[in-house]
């Protein structure tokens, strides 16, 4: 496996992750090639995130028609490591790499249900003010929530 940019250690970083998402790849998500479309690991990514922040608690309060903040995709790239076919169950991880006073570096690995690796990926999400449309702090309890699932 050739180095991926964002990672050091693959075994450590593989190992650090504490929230995942099963998710199955659907017939539809798959090319003429039967295997999964390139665009379909940023939706799978995405899923996870939605479903991270869920778990975090950070959702309802997003989904508020009168919350004040939101987050952004700042960023998103993803690196194909293994094909990945119809009826394959992915385990999707996300977890905080890094986070600062506005923004958090995400990153992503899915793996099938035999443990093959087959995405890994990084982000950047930006939390930023409705109103003003500019990058927001996160709040203690956002930054305690975050600390929980940094690795």
């Amino acid at each position: 496996m050739s180095k991926i940019s964002y990672i050091d250690n693959f075994t450590d970083w593989a190992e650090s992750f504490k929230y995942h998402k099963d998710i199955e790849v659907r017939f539809s998500e798959t090319d003429m090639f039967g295997h999964l479309n390139n665009t379909v690991a940023f939706v799978y990514f995405e899923q996870a995130r939605v479903s991270f922040f869920g778990e975090l608690g950070f959702m309802s309060d997003w989904l508020k028609k009168n919350s004040e903040t939101i987050i952004v995709t700042a960023d998103l790239q993803c690196d194909f490591m293994q094909q990945i076919y119809f009826g394959d169950t992915l385990e999707v991880y996300v977890k905080v790499a890094h986070f600062g006073n506005t923004s958090a570096d995400l990153h992503y690995m899915a793996k099938t249900t035999d443990g093959r690796v087959c995405l890994t990926g990084r982000g950047r999400i930006v939390h930023i003010s409705k109103k003003l449309g500019k990058p927001s702090p996160w709040t203690d309890e956002m930054i305690n929530r975050l600390e929980e699932y940094s690795g």
